[in-house]
């Protein structure tokens, strides 16, 4: 049986480089060699034990490769063919599909808790941080990668670009808006690239890593707030006079983050949740206005499916946005641990690493 080098779950603290079977190819399936894939921020979760998933399984939800084979059924791809699958792999058919709630195509209720949704690979199934992924409901989930652009170029579509513009799609961003992002990590970084796309014509960034302060200027945000350096609450009413903002993306996942983006809403403002919580969630009663304030709070989990796959792909194509600035670092599969180590860590001023097999 042909083996193949991957990235496994061992425990908590522990994510190490076994080798396992490559995985038969069913007829609904695609079976996909990996050219270049990456570490996400719930990975670390994963790797801490905060989010918890089965031993032995193979993580990592970004994938970008080759068609290796293709499953009996499958038709439209060839062998051979560039290609990326969104971190959410959805059926199609499920109910929640024909709902229109692609991303939250899930198996049920796992561990206590349901389970994030349609978010399959790495999850509840073996994920990408491997030398092969297979990719279930092949015909949904495969996008064609455009000749002209590079595995870098698309390697934040399959989650890290479509989380972040969904925090701004699911804020209802308008044209002329105000809107602030809590936590410039590649989801907030993204997330203010999607609010100015949807027509925002302020944003404002909060984080304190010199790094990412400096990333999310060059990448057109209007202020950057280091919380570090005073109250970001009061640095935003100021530089809104007192108004607030129209919409608040939080894309941390801290009790702390939430309620100051709650705290800088206007009136009828909407705050945009992005952040996995490792906890229960309090809202305050001063900050919620005792729920008479006409607020919104929406939550998103990345959309999936070749359909979002190809729109952001678009974006990237037609020069409208341009993520390169993420990929700060860049490992060989076998160097896995390091990578972890490094991106868990948070050191040397990294956003994104780029994983080659």
């Amino acid at each position: 049986m042909p083996k193949m080098m991957a990235a496994v779950f061992a425990e908590p603290g522990r994510i190490v480089l076994e080798s396992r079977p490559v995985p038969d190819v069913g007829p609904m399936d695609a079976l996909v060699r990996i050219s270049t894939t990456t570490i996400c921020g719930t990975d670390v979760h994963i790797l801490r034990g905060e989010y918890p998933v089965a031993k032995g399984l193979i993580v990592g939800h970004e994938p970008v490769g080759i068609i290796e084979k293709l499953g009996s059924q499958v038709t439209g791809y060839r062998e051979g063919q560039r290609v990326i699958a969104g971190a959410i792999t959805p059926s199609g058919h499920s109910y929640a599909c024909l709902c229109g709630a692609h991303s939250q195509d899930g198996p049920g209720t796992r561990h206590g808790f349901k389970p994030a949704g349609g978010w399959r690979f790495g999850n509840t199934i073996d994920g990408c941080q491997a030398e092969f992924v297979l990719v279930p409901d092949a015909m949904t989930n495969l996008a064609p990668v455009p000749a002209n652009l590079t595995d870098e170029q698309v390697l934040m579509c399959p989650d890290i670009m479509s989380t972040g513009f969904a925090g701004a799609e699911g804020g209802s961003v308008r044209i002329g808006d105000i809107v602030a992002v809590f936590a410039l990590g590649p989801i907030g970084l993204c997330a203010a690239v999607g609010a100015r796309l949807m027509g925002a014509t302020t944003v404002i960034g909060v984080d304190t890593v010199p790094e990412r302060l400096a990333v999310a200027r060059k990448l057109g945000i209007d202020h950057v707030v280091d919380f570090r350096k005073g109250d970001p609450v009061t640095a935003i009413r100021e530089l809104t006079a007192g108004r607030g903002v129209d919409v608040a993306i939080e894309a941390l996942g801290t009790q702390q983050t939430f309620e100051n983006a709650l705290r800088v809403l206007r009136p009828g403002g909407t705050l945009s949740s992005l952040g996995v919580y490792s906890s229960d969630l309090r809202i305050p009663l001063d900050a919620f206005t005792a729920g008479l304030g006409d607020n919104k709070i929406v939550t998103s989990l990345c959309p999936g499916g070749k359909e979002r796959m190809r729109r952001l792909m678009n974006v990237i194509a037609a020069g409208r946005a341009d993520l390169s600035a993420l990929v700060t670092h860049r490992f060989k599969l076998a160097e896995i641990e390091q990578a972890y180590d490094l991106f868990s860590h948070q050191r040397d001023g990294v956003l994104k690493v780029a994983l080659t097999p």
